[in-house]
């Protein structure tokens, strides 16, 4: 099926100011002082990783890592089978750690990650996603920092893709199929 571009969901005015109170609560959750390592999981968290950590204060002890996950592939739903294609580079054990998604719907992803992350023993473990499809949830998980829930709509822009399109937008838009001609 052929998607197109539909409305904006959310704006990038929304997107940064959220970003910076995000970025606040996690300062005032975590302190100056013990390392933080912040997992960005690709590629859709990138380019909201990327904001969220330019928010964190210069002086702030944080250090950043990635893993690379799928269960979508080209398709607008999760396969629910989990695939790990990037792996961490270095020990998240006795370090505080919060895992940045881009967006969880029906959890199964995200917890199944998680569980992979608590057995290698770190202090802490938070997860801090830009969009929650809550109404999409199979599996409970713990968000510690949301940016927006959203209805159940497929959404691109701001690091999220469809079939890897549309990352690159700067505003959250829906798409909808193209009509059969």
């Amino acid at each position: 099926m052929e998607y197109k571009l539909d409305k904006i969901m959310i704006s990038r005015e929304k997107i940064a100011s959220r970003v910076r109170e995000i970025a606040a609560e996690i300062v005032k959750d975590n302190g100056m002082n013990d390392e933080l390592v912040i997992v960005g999981i690709l590629t859709g968290a990138a380019v909201f990783l990327t904001d969220l950590v330019r928010e964190l204060p210069e002086d702030m002890n944080v250090k950043i890592d990635f893993m690379s996950v799928a269960s979508y592939g080209n398709d607008t739903k999760s396969s629910g089978v989990v695939r790990i294609y990037h792996d961490l580079k270095n020990s998240i054990e006795g370090k505080n750690v919060i895992v940045v998604e881009d967006i969880v719907d029906s959890g199964l992803t995200l917890s199944h990650l998680l569980k992979l992350l608590e057995g290698r023993h770190p202090s802490s473990l938070k997860v801090c996603v830009l969009l929650d499809k809550y109404s999409r949830r199979e599996t409970e998980v713990k968000l510690d920092y949301c940016g927006f829930q959203v209805p159940d709509e497929f959404v691109v822009g701001y690091g999220l893709d469809y079939a890897g399109r549309w990352r690159h937008l700067k505003d959250i838009k829906t798409v909808v199929p193209v009509e059969a001609k």
